[in-house]
Protein backbone atom coordinates (compact mmCIF):
# COMPACT_ATOMS: atom_id res chain seq x y z
CA UNK A 1 0.00 0.00 0.00
CA UNK A 2 1.42 3.40 -1.00
CA UNK A 3 2.23 5.92 1.71
CA UNK A 4 1.25 9.18 0.05
CA UNK A 5 2.52 11.32 2.91
CA UNK A 6 6.12 10.42 2.06
CA UNK A 7 5.60 12.27 -1.24
CA UNK A 8 4.67 15.57 0.42
CA UNK A 9 7.44 17.38 2.29
CA UNK A 10 6.02 19.31 5.25
CA UNK A 11 8.11 22.46 4.79
CA UNK A 12 7.71 22.53 1.01
CA UNK A 13 3.92 22.20 1.15
CA UNK A 14 3.63 24.81 3.93
CA UNK A 15 5.80 27.26 2.02
CA UNK A 16 3.81 26.50 -1.12
CA UNK A 17 0.55 27.31 0.64
CA UNK A 18 1.98 30.60 1.89
CA UNK A 19 3.07 31.56 -1.63
CA UNK A 20 -0.27 30.46 -3.09
CA UNK A 21 -2.21 32.50 -0.53
CA UNK A 22 -0.18 35.67 -0.96
CA UNK A 23 -0.60 35.37 -4.74
CA UNK A 24 -4.38 34.96 -4.39
CA UNK A 25 -6.11 37.93 -2.73
CA UNK A 26 -9.38 37.21 -4.60
CA UNK A 27 -11.15 34.19 -6.13
CA UNK A 28 -10.08 35.37 -9.58
CA UNK A 29 -6.43 35.43 -8.56
CA UNK A 30 -6.78 32.06 -6.80
CA UNK A 31 -8.09 30.52 -10.01
CA UNK A 32 -5.27 32.11 -12.02
CA UNK A 33 -2.68 30.78 -9.56
CA UNK A 34 -4.24 27.31 -9.54
CA UNK A 35 -4.39 27.33 -13.34
CA UNK A 36 -0.68 28.16 -13.44
CA UNK A 37 0.18 25.14 -11.30
CA UNK A 38 -2.02 22.87 -13.39
CA UNK A 39 -0.54 24.18 -16.64
CA UNK A 40 2.97 23.51 -15.33
CA UNK A 41 1.92 19.88 -14.88
CA UNK A 42 0.52 19.29 -18.33
CA UNK A 43 -3.07 20.46 -17.94
CA UNK A 44 -4.58 22.45 -20.79
CA UNK A 45 -7.24 25.14 -20.47
CA UNK A 46 -10.39 24.64 -22.52
CA UNK A 47 -12.85 27.36 -23.46
CA UNK A 48 -16.22 26.59 -21.90
CA UNK A 49 -17.99 27.76 -25.06
CA UNK A 50 -16.09 25.25 -27.23
CA UNK A 51 -16.53 21.48 -27.48
CA UNK A 52 -14.54 19.52 -24.91
CA UNK A 53 -11.65 17.53 -26.39
CA UNK A 54 -12.49 13.91 -27.16
CA UNK A 55 -8.95 12.63 -26.74
CA UNK A 56 -7.68 11.54 -23.31
CA UNK A 57 -5.76 14.24 -21.49
CA UNK A 58 -5.50 16.69 -18.61
CA UNK A 59 -7.99 19.54 -18.87
CA UNK A 60 -9.46 22.43 -16.92
CA UNK A 61 -11.95 25.20 -17.54
CA UNK A 62 -12.62 28.42 -15.71
CA UNK A 63 -15.80 30.36 -15.11
CA UNK A 64 -14.97 33.61 -13.30
CA UNK A 65 -13.67 32.70 -9.84
CA UNK A 66 -14.41 28.98 -10.27
CA UNK A 67 -12.39 26.19 -11.87
CA UNK A 68 -13.07 22.55 -12.75
CA UNK A 69 -10.17 20.25 -13.68
CA UNK A 70 -9.99 16.57 -14.58
CA UNK A 71 -7.69 14.00 -16.11
CA UNK A 72 -8.95 11.29 -18.45
CA UNK A 73 -5.55 10.21 -19.74
CA UNK A 74 -5.40 7.00 -17.66
CA UNK A 75 -9.15 6.47 -17.28
CA UNK A 76 -10.85 3.22 -18.31
CA UNK A 77 -12.35 3.31 -21.80
CA UNK A 78 -15.88 2.84 -20.47
CA UNK A 79 -17.61 6.26 -20.80
CA UNK A 80 -19.71 5.41 -17.73
CA UNK A 81 -16.59 5.51 -15.55
CA UNK A 82 -17.28 7.44 -12.35
CA UNK A 83 -15.35 10.38 -10.92
CA UNK A 84 -13.34 10.84 -7.76
CA UNK A 85 -13.76 14.56 -7.15
CA UNK A 86 -12.57 17.01 -4.49
CA UNK A 87 -14.63 20.17 -4.06
CA UNK A 88 -13.46 23.39 -2.40
CA UNK A 89 -14.18 27.11 -2.57
CA UNK A 90 -12.06 30.06 -3.60
CA UNK A 91 -13.83 32.95 -1.85
CA UNK A 92 -13.37 34.35 1.67
CA UNK A 93 -15.14 37.03 3.73
CA UNK A 94 -14.02 40.59 2.99
CA UNK A 95 -15.32 44.02 1.98
CA UNK A 96 -16.38 44.70 -1.61
CA UNK A 97 -16.50 48.02 -3.43
CA UNK A 98 -19.98 49.35 -4.21
CA UNK A 99 -20.88 50.52 -7.76
CA UNK A 100 -20.89 54.21 -6.77
CA UNK A 101 -18.29 54.19 -4.02
CA UNK A 102 -17.23 57.82 -3.62
CA UNK A 103 -18.08 59.17 -0.15
CA UNK A 104 -16.98 62.30 1.71
CA UNK A 105 -17.28 62.86 5.44
CA UNK A 106 -15.55 65.36 7.76
CA UNK A 107 -12.98 66.20 5.10
CA UNK A 108 -12.14 62.59 4.35
CA UNK A 109 -12.53 60.93 0.97
CA UNK A 110 -13.82 57.41 1.61
CA UNK A 111 -15.00 54.40 -0.38
CA UNK A 112 -18.38 52.80 0.18
CA UNK A 113 -17.99 49.07 0.77
CA UNK A 114 -20.33 46.19 1.54
CA UNK A 115 -19.45 43.25 3.80
CA UNK A 116 -19.18 39.96 1.91
CA UNK A 117 -19.91 36.79 3.84
CA UNK A 118 -19.76 36.26 7.58
CA UNK A 119 -16.62 38.22 8.31
CA UNK A 120 -15.48 39.12 11.83
CA UNK A 121 -15.68 42.84 11.21
CA UNK A 122 -13.53 44.16 14.05
CA UNK A 123 -10.59 42.03 12.88
CA UNK A 124 -10.38 44.32 9.83
CA UNK A 125 -10.02 47.53 11.84
CA UNK A 126 -6.75 49.49 11.93
CA UNK A 127 -5.13 47.43 9.19
CA UNK A 128 -3.53 48.57 5.96
CA UNK A 129 -5.65 47.22 3.13
CA UNK A 130 -5.06 46.70 -0.56
CA UNK A 131 -7.58 46.25 -3.34
CA UNK A 132 -7.87 43.50 -5.93
CA UNK A 133 -10.27 41.64 -8.19
CA UNK A 134 -11.64 41.68 -11.71
CA UNK A 135 -12.43 44.72 -13.86
CA UNK A 136 -14.55 44.47 -17.00
CA UNK A 137 -13.61 46.85 -19.79
CA UNK A 138 -14.99 47.90 -23.15
CA UNK A 139 -13.53 46.20 -26.20
CA UNK A 140 -12.73 42.65 -27.21
CA UNK A 141 -10.16 40.69 -25.24
CA UNK A 142 -8.32 37.40 -25.52
CA UNK A 143 -8.53 35.89 -22.03
CA UNK A 144 -11.48 33.48 -21.83
CA UNK A 145 -10.45 32.44 -18.31
CA UNK A 146 -11.76 35.67 -16.80
CA UNK A 147 -15.21 35.41 -18.34
CA UNK A 148 -15.62 39.04 -19.40
CA UNK A 149 -15.93 38.17 -23.05
CA UNK A 150 -19.02 36.07 -22.39
CA UNK A 151 -20.62 39.46 -23.11
CA UNK A 152 -19.83 40.66 -26.62
CA UNK A 153 -17.75 43.82 -26.83
CA UNK A 154 -16.18 43.42 -23.38
CA UNK A 155 -13.19 41.78 -21.79
CA UNK A 156 -11.99 41.40 -18.22
CA UNK A 157 -8.60 41.93 -16.61
CA UNK A 158 -7.18 41.12 -13.22
CA UNK A 159 -6.40 44.06 -10.97
CA UNK A 160 -4.34 44.24 -7.81
CA UNK A 161 -2.67 46.93 -5.79
CA UNK A 162 -0.67 46.14 -2.67
CA UNK A 163 -0.26 49.79 -1.83
CA UNK A 164 -1.92 50.62 1.53
CA UNK A 165 -4.68 52.70 -0.03
CA UNK A 166 -7.46 51.80 2.42
CA UNK A 167 -7.86 51.66 6.19
CA UNK A 168 -10.84 51.40 8.54
CA UNK A 169 -10.11 53.21 11.81
CA UNK A 170 -11.79 52.33 15.07
CA UNK A 171 -13.03 55.01 17.44
CA UNK A 172 -10.65 56.06 20.22
CA UNK A 173 -11.49 54.61 23.62
CA UNK A 174 -11.77 58.14 25.04
CA UNK A 175 -14.87 58.63 22.87
CA UNK A 176 -16.47 55.28 23.65
CA UNK A 177 -15.61 53.72 27.01
CA UNK A 178 -18.09 50.90 26.35
CA UNK A 179 -15.70 49.43 23.78
CA UNK A 180 -14.19 47.37 26.60
CA UNK A 181 -17.47 45.45 26.76
CA UNK A 182 -17.43 44.81 23.02
CA UNK A 183 -17.75 46.76 19.79
CA UNK A 184 -21.14 47.26 18.19
CA UNK A 185 -20.19 48.12 14.62
CA UNK A 186 -22.76 49.33 12.11
CA UNK A 187 -21.66 48.25 8.64
CA UNK A 188 -23.11 51.31 6.92
CA UNK A 189 -21.72 53.87 9.36
CA UNK A 190 -18.60 52.47 11.01
CA UNK A 191 -16.94 50.34 8.33
CA UNK A 192 -16.23 52.89 5.61
CA UNK A 193 -12.50 52.93 4.79
CA UNK A 194 -10.32 56.01 4.42
CA UNK A 195 -9.30 56.66 0.84
CA UNK A 196 -7.67 60.12 0.88
CA UNK A 197 -7.68 63.44 2.72
CA UNK A 198 -6.86 65.68 -0.21
CA UNK A 199 -9.79 67.75 -1.50
CA UNK A 200 -8.46 66.97 -4.97
CA UNK A 201 -8.70 63.19 -4.55
CA UNK A 202 -9.90 61.64 -7.82
CA UNK A 203 -13.16 59.81 -8.21
CA UNK A 204 -12.68 56.09 -7.74
CA UNK A 205 -13.39 55.21 -11.37
CA UNK A 206 -10.87 57.80 -12.57
CA UNK A 207 -8.21 56.43 -10.24
CA UNK A 208 -8.95 52.86 -11.31
CA UNK A 209 -8.79 53.77 -15.00
CA UNK A 210 -5.44 55.49 -14.46
CA UNK A 211 -4.09 52.42 -12.69
CA UNK A 212 -5.20 50.25 -15.61
CA UNK A 213 -4.01 52.69 -18.26
CA UNK A 214 -7.40 53.01 -19.95
CA UNK A 215 -9.96 55.82 -20.37
CA UNK A 216 -12.48 56.01 -17.54
CA UNK A 217 -15.25 55.50 -20.09
CA UNK A 218 -13.85 52.02 -20.80
CA UNK A 219 -14.41 50.87 -17.21
CA UNK A 220 -17.79 49.13 -17.42
CA UNK A 221 -17.88 47.17 -14.18
CA UNK A 222 -15.83 45.64 -11.41
CA UNK A 223 -15.69 42.90 -8.81
CA UNK A 224 -13.18 44.44 -6.42
CA UNK A 225 -12.50 43.57 -2.81
CA UNK A 226 -10.17 44.42 0.06
CA UNK A 227 -7.29 42.30 1.29
CA UNK A 228 -4.98 42.54 4.30
CA UNK A 229 -1.47 43.55 3.29
CA UNK A 230 0.39 41.70 6.04
CA UNK A 231 2.14 38.72 4.43
CA UNK A 232 1.42 35.14 5.42
CA UNK A 233 4.08 33.60 7.62
CA UNK A 234 4.99 30.70 9.85
CA UNK A 235 4.89 31.53 13.56
CA UNK A 236 5.67 29.94 16.92
CA UNK A 237 9.10 29.12 18.26
CA UNK A 238 9.03 25.90 16.24
CA UNK A 239 7.38 27.35 13.15
CA UNK A 240 4.54 24.92 13.73
CA UNK A 241 1.74 27.36 12.86
CA UNK A 242 0.84 29.42 9.80
CA UNK A 243 -0.72 32.85 10.28
CA UNK A 244 -2.42 33.88 7.06
CA UNK A 245 -5.55 35.38 5.54
CA UNK A 246 -8.11 33.36 3.59
CA UNK A 247 -7.15 29.94 4.94
CA UNK A 248 -10.88 29.31 4.72
CA UNK A 249 -10.70 28.07 2.06
CA UNK A 250 -7.46 28.60 0.13
CA UNK A 251 -5.79 25.92 2.25
CA UNK A 252 -8.21 23.38 0.76
CA UNK A 253 -7.97 24.90 -2.71
CA UNK A 254 -4.19 24.54 -2.66
CA UNK A 255 -4.32 21.03 -1.20
CA UNK A 256 -6.81 19.98 -3.89
CA UNK A 257 -4.60 21.28 -6.70
CA UNK A 258 -1.51 19.60 -5.24
CA UNK A 259 -3.45 16.37 -4.75
CA UNK A 260 -4.72 16.29 -8.32
CA UNK A 261 -1.23 16.89 -9.69
CA UNK A 262 0.18 14.09 -7.53
CA UNK A 263 -2.64 11.70 -8.44
CA UNK A 264 -2.12 12.11 -12.19
CA UNK A 265 1.67 12.59 -12.26
CA UNK A 266 2.37 9.41 -10.30
CA UNK A 267 -0.76 7.25 -10.03
CA UNK A 268 -0.44 4.23 -7.76
CA UNK A 269 -4.09 3.31 -7.22
CA UNK A 270 -6.58 1.12 -9.02
CA UNK A 271 -7.26 3.60 -11.83
CA UNK A 272 -10.99 2.91 -11.77
CA UNK A 273 -12.18 6.53 -11.63
CA UNK A 274 -11.51 9.89 -13.29
CA UNK A 275 -9.74 12.22 -10.80
CA UNK A 276 -11.15 15.76 -10.74
CA UNK A 277 -11.40 18.91 -8.64
CA UNK A 278 -14.03 21.66 -8.52
CA UNK A 279 -13.08 25.01 -7.00
CA UNK A 280 -16.21 27.11 -6.48
CA UNK A 281 -16.72 30.82 -5.93
CA UNK A 282 -19.47 32.28 -3.71
CA UNK A 283 -19.60 29.59 -1.00
CA UNK A 284 -19.45 32.22 1.73
CA UNK A 285 -22.74 33.75 0.54
CA UNK A 286 -24.73 30.61 -0.17
CA UNK A 287 -23.32 29.38 -3.51
CA UNK A 288 -26.40 30.40 -5.49
CA UNK A 289 -24.78 32.00 -8.55
CA UNK A 290 -23.81 31.03 -12.08
CA UNK A 291 -20.48 29.71 -10.82
CA UNK A 292 -21.32 28.60 -7.28
CA UNK A 293 -21.75 25.02 -6.08
CA UNK A 294 -25.54 25.41 -6.33
CA UNK A 295 -25.25 26.15 -10.06
CA UNK A 296 -25.17 23.82 -13.05
CA UNK A 297 -21.43 24.40 -13.49
CA UNK A 298 -20.23 21.07 -12.10
CA UNK A 299 -23.16 18.89 -13.28
CA UNK A 300 -22.81 20.33 -16.78
CA UNK A 301 -19.05 19.78 -16.91
CA UNK A 302 -19.33 16.19 -15.70
CA UNK A 303 -22.01 15.45 -18.27
CA UNK A 304 -19.91 17.04 -21.01
CA UNK A 305 -16.85 15.01 -19.98
CA UNK A 306 -18.85 11.80 -20.31
CA UNK A 307 -20.20 12.94 -23.69
CA UNK A 308 -16.72 13.88 -24.92
CA UNK A 309 -15.64 10.31 -24.20
CA UNK A 310 -18.41 8.97 -26.42
CA UNK A 311 -20.96 8.48 -23.67
CA UNK A 312 -24.74 8.79 -23.72
CA UNK A 313 -27.16 10.28 -21.21
CA UNK A 314 -27.45 6.79 -19.75
CA UNK A 315 -23.66 6.64 -19.39
CA UNK A 316 -23.68 10.00 -17.64
CA UNK A 317 -26.22 8.84 -15.07
CA UNK A 318 -24.27 5.64 -14.52
CA UNK A 319 -21.09 7.68 -14.05
CA UNK A 320 -22.76 9.81 -11.38
CA UNK A 321 -23.94 6.68 -9.59
CA UNK A 322 -20.31 5.53 -9.45
CA UNK A 323 -18.93 8.93 -8.36
CA UNK A 324 -17.62 9.82 -4.89
CA UNK A 325 -17.12 13.47 -3.88
CA UNK A 326 -15.04 14.87 -1.03
CA UNK A 327 -16.21 18.36 -0.04
CA UNK A 328 -13.30 20.20 1.55
CA UNK A 329 -13.76 23.17 3.88
CA UNK A 330 -11.84 24.13 6.97
CA UNK A 331 -12.74 22.64 10.36
CA UNK A 332 -12.82 24.34 13.77
CA UNK A 333 -9.86 23.33 15.90
CA UNK A 334 -10.51 23.25 19.63
CA UNK A 335 -9.65 26.71 20.93
CA UNK A 336 -7.54 26.49 24.12
CA UNK A 337 -9.17 29.62 25.55
CA UNK A 338 -12.74 28.54 24.73
CA UNK A 339 -12.76 24.79 25.26
CA UNK A 340 -16.38 24.95 26.44
CA UNK A 341 -17.53 25.98 22.94
CA UNK A 342 -16.55 22.59 21.53
CA UNK A 343 -18.04 19.10 21.67
CA UNK A 344 -16.24 17.38 24.59
CA UNK A 345 -15.87 14.01 22.87
CA UNK A 346 -14.51 15.40 19.62
CA UNK A 347 -11.49 17.57 20.33
CA UNK A 348 -9.68 18.78 17.20
CA UNK A 349 -5.95 19.54 17.33
CA UNK A 350 -3.83 21.69 15.05
CA UNK A 351 -1.28 19.42 13.34
CA UNK A 352 -3.47 16.46 14.27
CA UNK A 353 -4.42 15.53 10.72
CA UNK A 354 -7.40 15.93 8.38
CA UNK A 355 -10.83 16.28 9.96
CA UNK A 356 -13.96 14.33 9.07
CA UNK A 357 -17.03 16.56 9.53
CA UNK A 358 -20.37 15.05 10.58
CA UNK A 359 -23.78 16.60 11.25
CA UNK A 360 -26.87 14.47 11.73
CA UNK A 361 -29.06 17.19 10.18
CA UNK A 362 -26.89 17.08 7.04
CA UNK A 363 -25.40 20.53 7.29
CA UNK A 364 -22.49 18.37 6.21
CA UNK A 365 -23.16 15.72 3.55
CA UNK A 366 -21.27 12.95 5.36
CA UNK A 367 -22.92 9.58 5.89
CA UNK A 368 -21.51 6.18 6.83
CA UNK A 369 -20.45 5.35 3.28
CA UNK A 370 -18.67 8.69 2.97
CA UNK A 371 -16.98 8.13 6.31
CA UNK A 372 -15.61 4.84 5.02
CA UNK A 373 -14.26 6.46 1.84
CA UNK A 374 -12.50 9.20 3.79
CA UNK A 375 -11.14 6.83 6.42
CA UNK A 376 -9.66 4.61 3.72
CA UNK A 377 -8.07 7.64 2.04
CA UNK A 378 -6.39 8.65 5.31
CA UNK A 379 -5.17 5.09 5.88
CA UNK A 380 -3.78 4.84 2.35
CA UNK A 381 -2.09 8.22 2.77
CA UNK A 382 -0.54 7.20 6.08
CA UNK A 383 -2.07 10.12 8.01
CA UNK A 384 -4.19 10.28 11.18
CA UNK A 385 -7.85 11.28 10.97
CA UNK A 386 -9.83 13.47 13.38
CA UNK A 387 -13.62 13.66 13.71
CA UNK A 388 -15.62 16.86 14.23
CA UNK A 389 -19.18 17.45 15.34
CA UNK A 390 -20.68 20.67 16.69
CA UNK A 391 -22.01 20.85 20.25
CA UNK A 392 -25.66 19.79 20.32
CA UNK A 393 -26.69 23.19 21.69
CA UNK A 394 -24.93 25.23 18.99
CA UNK A 395 -25.89 25.74 15.33
CA UNK A 396 -23.71 24.15 12.67
CA UNK A 397 -22.32 25.84 9.58
CA UNK A 398 -22.49 24.25 6.16
CA UNK A 399 -20.38 23.71 3.06
CA UNK A 400 -20.69 23.02 -0.66
CA UNK A 401 -21.09 19.34 0.25
CA UNK A 402 -24.87 19.03 0.75
CA UNK A 403 -25.77 20.96 -2.39
CA UNK A 404 -23.17 19.14 -4.49
CA UNK A 405 -24.55 15.83 -3.23
CA UNK A 406 -28.12 16.90 -3.98
CA UNK A 407 -27.34 18.11 -7.51
CA UNK A 408 -25.24 15.09 -8.48
CA UNK A 409 -26.67 12.23 -6.44
CA UNK A 410 -23.09 11.17 -5.71
CA UNK A 411 -21.87 9.80 -2.41
CA UNK A 412 -20.33 12.82 -0.65
CA UNK A 413 -18.19 13.29 2.45
CA UNK A 414 -17.32 16.58 4.18
CA UNK A 415 -13.87 17.09 5.62
CA UNK A 416 -11.40 19.87 6.40
CA UNK A 417 -8.14 20.88 8.01
CA UNK A 418 -8.02 22.28 11.57
CA UNK A 419 -8.28 26.08 11.85
CA UNK A 420 -8.49 28.73 14.55
CA UNK A 421 -10.03 32.21 14.12
CA UNK A 422 -12.11 31.16 11.12
CA UNK A 423 -13.50 34.20 9.22
CA UNK A 424 -11.08 36.58 10.90
CA UNK A 425 -8.91 38.69 8.62
CA UNK A 426 -6.06 36.43 9.82
CA UNK A 427 -6.57 32.75 10.51
CA UNK A 428 -4.31 30.14 12.09
CA UNK A 429 -3.56 26.66 10.77
CA UNK A 430 -1.00 23.97 11.52
CA UNK A 431 2.16 23.72 9.44
CA UNK A 432 2.27 19.91 9.44
CA UNK A 433 -1.42 19.63 8.62
CA UNK A 434 -0.96 20.96 5.11
CA UNK A 435 1.15 18.06 3.84
CA UNK A 436 -1.18 15.56 5.52
CA UNK A 437 -4.16 17.32 3.95
CA UNK A 438 -2.73 17.12 0.42
CA UNK A 439 -1.62 13.51 0.88
CA UNK A 440 -5.07 12.45 2.06
CA UNK A 441 -6.75 14.12 -0.92
CA UNK A 442 -4.28 12.54 -3.34
CA UNK A 443 -5.13 9.13 -1.90
CA UNK A 444 -8.83 9.92 -2.23
CA UNK A 445 -8.43 10.89 -5.90
CA UNK A 446 -6.28 7.83 -6.65
CA UNK A 447 -7.65 5.12 -4.35
CA UNK A 448 -6.03 1.71 -4.02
Amino acid sequence: MSNRLARFDTDEVADGLIAFTDASPTPFHAVETAAGILTDHGFTAVDETAALPSEPGRWFLVRGGSLVAWSSEDAPADPATGFRLVGAHTDSPNFRIKPRPDVRSAGHAQLAVEPYGGLITNSWLDRDLGLAGRVTLAGEGDDPLLGGDRVAGTHSVLFRTDEPILRISRLAIHLDRSVKEGENLNAQQHLVPHWAVSPDAPAFVDWLAQELGVPASDVLGWDLMTHDLAPSRRIGIDGGLISAPRMDNLATTYAAVRALVDAVDDPTGSGTAIPAIALFDHEEIGSMSERGAFSQLLPAVLERVVASRGGTREDHLRALAATVIASGDMAHATHPNYVDRHEPGHRISLNGGPVLKVNTNLRYATDGVGIAAFRLACQQAGVPMQEFVTRSDLPCGSTVGPMTAALSGATTVDFGAPTLAMHSVRELVGTADQAMYAACLAAFLDPA
